[in-house]
């Protein structure tokens, strides 16, 4: 715990130093530009390291391992041929099943997008890097390592969407999809987000949402379509987090309040309320769906983006102020909860912290058998 603690403070000290928006001269390179090319790569190599020299740690960690065994050993795995090609040639290169080494590329390819989708597209990189750490996305994506790779790369693909660069978006996404299908979600639901909604559309969407408490047997038979192997496993139980629906409901509050100024008039943060929308659609209508949360995710994650981009376009002072405290106070709480309550549960066992350094991997089902 301790080491999450120093990590998420060291990082968003090191990202307070980071300006996004510095100019670039031709020729020259200005004192911010070196001081943000060594901050953001203390920043990189400070997540990698923890995130790399894990072992064990995340709740499908050792699951992982069992996959890549398989895959070395050319038998059936659920995951996708982007991943399974990935293992093929890093267990080619290293001569041994060198499960490190794929975990750690894996970390070293999402932390790279996050860091540059944040880089890219913030209106503030300190605050939306703040966001992205107390939010718990780093620390996530310890678990299910396919999956957040896919996140990070949606994350990335946003500004083609805005720019209405089809092409490149969609390249991405069944780039990302080779890895993890989920984020072939992204097609649909962003682009979505990005049309201007008029308000008999909006209702006909709510109207449509209502299908989901009626119809669940069949939306459960699309999943099972989709996604034949969670059929008859634990995949297939739905819930939604309280903490997700709060969280887009203040949102949604805080967005209404800014609507006219920041929301209405301006393409991205359009999209970023419309993704927020949708989630919080989501969260309340589709609770009994699998994994509704990985789905919500790829909208929510906006928030790191469109929070900082609401606030700063509060014109009044002392509102601004209070309200970006507020903001800054509850990530603070939901950072400490999400350490001190959910970290070691089943579902995430991100603690306690191993590395390989100083501890051993335990045996998979195929050492077992």
């Amino acid at each position: 715990m301790v080491i999450y603690i120093f990590l998420a403070v060291a990082t968003v000290g090191l990202g307070l130093l980071v300006d996004n928006h510095c100019k670039i001269r031709p020729n020259t390179i200005s004192r911010q530009q070196m001081l943000n090319g060594l901050s953001l790569t203390a920043v990189f190599l400070l997540l990698f390291g923890v995130c790399a020299c894990r072992l064990n740690v995340g709740n499908d960690y050792a699951k992982y391992v069992e996959f890549m065994h398989l895959i070395n050993c050319d038998a059936y795995v659920p995951t996708e041929a982007g991943f399974n090609l990935v293992v093929k040639a890093l267990y080619g290169i290293s001569g041994f099943e060198n499960y490190l080494l794929v975990f750690g590329v894996f970390a070293l390819f999402t932390i790279l997008l996050f860091l540059a989708a944040i880089y890219r597209q913030a209106d503030s990189f300190p605050f939306s890097f703040f966001l992205f750490m107390a939010f718990g996305y780093y620390f996530q994506s310890y678990n299910t390592v396919r999956y957040y790779f896919a996140l990070a790369l949606a994350l990335f693909a946003i500004p083609y969407v805005l720019r209405k660069e089809w092409m490149k978006f969609i390249l991405l996404v069944l780039l990302g999809a080779t890895f993890h299908k989920s984020i072939l979600v992204v097609i649909p639901l962003y682009l979505l987000a990005s049309l201007p909604w008029k308000k008999w559309q909006l209702g006909a969407a709510a109207a449509f949402c209502t299908t989901f408490f009626f119809m669940q047997d069949f939306y459960m038979k699309v999943v099972v379509f989709l996604y034949p192997t969670y059929e008859d496993t634990e995949y297939l139980e739905g819930g939604t987090s309280l903490v997700n629906i709060a969280r887009t409901l203040a949102v949604l509050l805080l967005s209404l309040i800014c609507y006219k100024k920041t929301v209405k008039g301006n393409r991205r943060n359009r999209f970023y309320f419309y993704c927020n929308l949708g989630a919080l659609a989501m969260y309340v209508c589709c609770s009994f769906l699998p994994i509704i949360s990985r789905i919500g995710y790829y909208l929510t994650i906006t928030h790191i983006f469109f929070l900082p981009a609401l606030l700063s376009g509060i014109e009044n002072k002392k509102l601004k102020k209070m309200l970006t405290v507020g903001v800054v106070l509850a990530a603070v709480l939901y950072f400490g909860i999400f350490i001190l309550m959910k970290a070691g549960n089943d579902g995430l066992r991100i603690l306690p912290y191993e590395t390989f350094m100083f501890h051993d991997m335990v045996p998979i089902l195929s050492d077992v058998n």
